[in-house]
């Protein structure tokens, strides 16, 4: 698919644009872009496109333009004129995600919903490397090699800071265990 893009397929672009818009909205909107996700996203899928040159082949696009978003996300939070509000930023981050269906158990809902507020709110307690370790693997559900690429660190590095991080939401959240697929279990 690189290949095509990179040979002048604008089609190409396209179709990695759909497939991975998804992902990116949920990445932007986790790391604290808010209503900005889709500007960031955007102007994300432009500087990929720009920086095509350097892919490496054989690499997997979505860990690769997943850092690209969050290194757009930093650059508009910081040049933000005021800090997202947690409420601001579970609001944008529960947009992203799929509606609950009618049949779905009201309570069991409600317990889901309280859940992922604590949960949160306990990231929003920990420091940016903890916090975007801890999304990156778990909320965005990627596996390590994913997101050591992503994030630009080694492998042991991600094990080391993920390690660290969920020990200190264990701190935080004594009844919070994250289980497969980023879904937690109490």
């Amino acid at each position: 698919m690189i290949a095509r893009v990179r040979a002048g397929d604008p089609e190409a672009y396209a179709e990695l644009v759909r497939a991975h818009t998804g992902i990116a909205l949920r990445a932007a909107a986790a790391l604290g872009a808010g209503a900005d996700a889709e500007d960031v996203v955007q102007q994300a899928f432009v500087k990929a496109y720009c920086a095509l040159g350097r892919f490496r082949d054989g690499s997997a696009f979505r860990p690769w333009l997943l850092s690209i978003v969050a290194n757009e996300t930093r650059n508009t939070v910081r040049t933000a004129a005021r800090q997202r509000t947690l409420a601001g930023r579970e609001a944008a981050f529960v947009e992203a995600e799929p509606l609950i269906p009618e049949s779905a158990d009201p309570a069991a809902a409600t317990l889901r919903t309280e859940r992922r507020a604590a949960l949160l709110a306990a990231l929003e307690k920990l420091s940016e490397e903890h916090r975007l370790v801890v999304t990156y693997r778990y909320l965005l559900e990627m596996d390590e090699p994913e997101t050591a690429q992503a994030l630009g660190w080694p492998r042991g590095t991600v094990k080391s800071r993920l390690n660290r991080a969920l020990r200190k939401l264990g701190r935080l959240l004594p009844d919070f265990e994250p289980g497969e697929g980023g879904e937690e279990h109490e």
